[in-house]
C-alpha cells in the first residue's frame, strides 16, 4: 500500500515511530449498511498480519479507507471509482484469517477474473516464453540450490532448452550433510539437468573469518558467488567452443527467488528502509548489469 500512496504522492507516505509485526485486528468499515465489496461475505472484524515499518500519513486523492486497525486509520483503502486497492497486511499469508477469500473477492469479484488456471497451462505458457525470450541459440547459467525454487526453475529451463542449459551448484562450506550430493542426484541423475557443483567453501570461509556484521557477510556472500558464476560461464564457453550446438556466449543468467528478498533488499525513494540484503539478489542485481549477460 505504501509503494501505491507513494507513486502517488511522496507526501503520502512517512516513517513509522516503529516496525508493526505480527497479528492485529482489522475492523472492515461499513458504508451505511455494508462493507466494501472487498469484504463481501467476510466478516467485519478479522486478525490479520502485519510487517511494515513505514505508514500512510494521509489518504491520496480519490482514496477513502475500508478498513482500520488500532494502529492505523489507513489498514486497507479503495479508489472511488477504479478497482484499485492497497492493503497495510498481508492476505496471503495463513497468519491472516480469510485472506483467500478476500484474494477472490478482488481478483473473481472486483477484477473479473476467470478462474479458469491449471498447472499444465502454467506448464506450456512458461516453457514457451523461455523459447521465446531465449532463442533458438541462446545459452543460459543458472544458480541452483536444491530448493523449491531453483529446482522448478531449472526443470522449466531444461524442457525449453535442452543441453543449451546449465547449471551450477556452489559448496560455500555451510551445506548440510551430503546435501551437495543429494542436489547432484536429484538435478542430474532425475532431471537430466547440466549441473557442476564448485566446491568453494575455502574461499568463503575464509572471507568470512572475522567478519561479525550481518549486512556486511552478506554484502560479501553475494559478491563471491558473482565472482563464481561469472568465472564457471567463462569456463563452460571455453569448453563448448568447438560444438556447434553449444558454441557462444552464455547471455543469460537465470535463478529461483522469492519477491519478498527483493523487496526487503531495496530501499525505494521515500522513507522505507532496507530490512537485509539477499545475496541472490545481490546476484542478480549485478550480473545483469554484466556485458553480454542477461537476467
Amino acid at each position: 500500500m505504501q509503494e501505491l500512496a507513494y507513486r502517488l504522492n511522496p507526501e503520502n507516505v512517512i516513517a513509522g515511530t516503529h516496525r508493526e509485526y505480527g497479528h492485529a485486528v482489522l475492523k472492515a468499515r461499513s458504508v451505511g449498511d455494508h462493507v466494501d465489496r472487498l469484504f463481501e461475505g467476510i466478516e467485519d472484524s478479522m486478525r490479520v498480519w502485519m510487517s511494515h515499518g513505514d505508514k500512510l500519513a494521509k489518504l491520496p486523492d480519490g482514496f477513502h479507507t475500508v478498513a482500520t486497525s488500532d494502529n492505523s486509520e489507513y489498514a486497507a483503502i479503495g479508489h472511488e471509482s477504479k478497482p484499485i486497492y492497497g492493503l497495510q497486511f498481508h492476505p496471503e499469508v495463513t497468519h491472516t484469517q480469510n485472506g483467500t477469500e478476500l484474494l477472490k473477492n478482488f481478483a473473481v469479484g472486483i477484477c473479473a477474473c476467470k478462474q479458469d488456471w491449471t498447472m499444465q497451462k502454467f506448464l506450456e505458457e512458461a516453457i514457451a516464453q523461455i523459447r521465446h525470450t531465449v532463442g533458438e541459440k541462446g545459452q543460459v547459467l543458472a544458480a541452483v540450490s536444491g530448493g523449491v525454487d531453483s529446482t522448478v526453475a531449472a526443470a522449466l529451463m531444461k524442457e525449453a532448452i535442452g543441453s543449451r542449459f546449465w547449471a551450477v551448484l556452489v559448496d560455500n562450506g555451510v551445506m548440510r550433510l551430503d546435501e551437495c550430493q543429494q542436489v547432484q542426484k536429484d538435478l542430474s541423475e532425475a532431471l537430466g539437468i547440466n549441473l557442476t557443483v564448485v566446491d568453494a567453501a575455502q574461499r568463503f570461509l575464509e572471507g568470512l573469518k572475522g567478519v561479525e556484521d550481518p549486512e556486511k557477510k552478506r554484502k560479501f556472500i553475494g559478491g563471491k558467488f558473482i565472482d563464481i558464476f561469472e568465472e564457471e560461464a567463462i569456463k563452460i564457453e571455453e569448453a563448448a567452443a568447438h560444438d556447434p550446438t553449444k558454441a557462444g556466449k552464455i547471455e543469460f543468467f537465470m535463478q529461483g527467488t522469492l519477491y519478498p528478498d527483493v523487496i526487503e533488499s531495496l530501499s525505494f525513494k521515500g522513507p522505507s528502509a532496507t530490512i537485509k540484503t539477499h545475496h541472490n539478489v545481490c546476484v542478480s542485481t549485478r550480473l545483469s548489469n554484466q556485458p553480454g549477460r542477461k537476467l
